[in-house]
């Protein structure tokens, strides 16, 4: 996958995240899991794009790092959104596979930079 194809896909990603908070309940957890979500769900993209522009290597991967934590976090959400059924979980099936295939790319991505730097 080329780094344009992955930034379509964190865009993609971006807007089913912004599709699913705008589905959340209009109740206090609602909306307080809701701000979280958005945040951190529309993060990775964002991050991703900089990263594409790091730098140096450590830089690249700093920034990367960051996009990582933002998945992993965004996981957290949507499992508690799942858990407490703000959302039907079954809604949130595919939601949580992109999530998790996105997750693998980086960490992925992160192993494999990491390993040339130090060769």
């Amino acid at each position: 996958m080329t780094s344009e194809e992955l930034k379509l896909r964190f865009r993609k990603f971006s807007g089913r995240i912004i599709k699913m908070v705008d589905n959340l309940p209009n109740t206090i957890s609602g909306k307080a899991i809701g701000a979280q979500v958005v945040r951190s769900g529309t993060s990775p993209g964002a991050n991703y794009r900089a990263a594409c522009r790091a730098k140096s290597d450590k830089d690249f991967v700093n920034k990367l790092k960051i996009v990582e934590e933002e998945l992993d976090e965004t996981e957290y959400w949507i499992d508690i959104i799942s858990d407490v059924e703000l959302i039907k979980p079954e809604l949130l099936l595919e939601l949580k596979k992109e999530t998790k295939e996105l997750l693998a790319i980086i960490t992925q991505s992160l192993i494999t930079k990491k390993n040339k730097m130090n060769n």
